[in-house]
């Protein structure tokens, strides 16, 4: 079956790239503005480049077509901290998605701990397997679309001790959480790539 997107809804060309383009990893990013700790999923997100070092993450609206806050909060401070997640905190990232006021705060509101490692950024999750914190790079434009694509620039990471084999080199215990079309799965068994003759 081929399928022409010209011909599909919004809501139908998403459901296809949802549950087609898997797995994809899910930005946890907690933002700050005012005091205020933000925290939101997003599983619109991907490394983008080493040099310079860089990720990209789509960003909607909220339902009443306003910016959601952490859109609002990176384009005010231009900086964000993005958290991966692993199978503990999957039902803290999961209900922390739910639309809430500005003035509220996941991390008080679905008791999410924090702690502050970055002088200058917005704090991690506590317990993340690692986190990035992040530099507002560039922001795309798309045109006919509410979605905006923000790129970020890594200017340091966290990468937890218990995935460290040695300096630098991540074990087979990193198993972050990934979108499955409406699910979460994790990688599951890794596969050794052939060797190249």
């Amino acid at each position: 079956m081929q399928i022409n997107y010209e011909n599909k809804e919004l809501t139908q060309r998403y459901q296809l790239m949802a549950q087609t383009i898997i797995p994809r990893p899910i930005a946890w990013i907690v933002t700050q503005n005012k005091g205020i700790i933000n925290i939101a999923p997003f599983s619109y997100f991907m490394g983008l480049s080493s040099e310079p070092a860089t990720m990209i993450v789509s960003i909607g609206h909220k339902s009443d077509g306003s910016e959601k806050d952490t859109l609002k909060n990176i384009r005010e401070t231009e900086k964000c901290t993005i958290c991966m997640v692993d199978e503990p905190l999957l039902e803290k990232m999961h209900f922390s998605s739910k639309e809430m006021e500005s003035s509220l705060s996941e991390a008080e509101h679905f008791n999410i701990e924090t702690e502050d490692v970055v002088e200058g950024f917005p704090p991690m999750i506590k317990g993340v397997p690692s986190a990035f914190f992040c530099d507002f790079y560039q922001e795309l434009e798309l045109k006919g679309s509410k979605t905006i694509p923000l790129v970020v620039e890594i200017k340091e990471q966290y990468i937890a001790d218990r995935i460290l084999s040695d300096r630098e080199k991540i074990t087979l215990d990193y198993e972050p959480v990934a979108r499955v079309g409406k699910s979460y799965a994790l990688l599951g068994e890794k596969i050794t790539p052939p060797l190249i003759k």
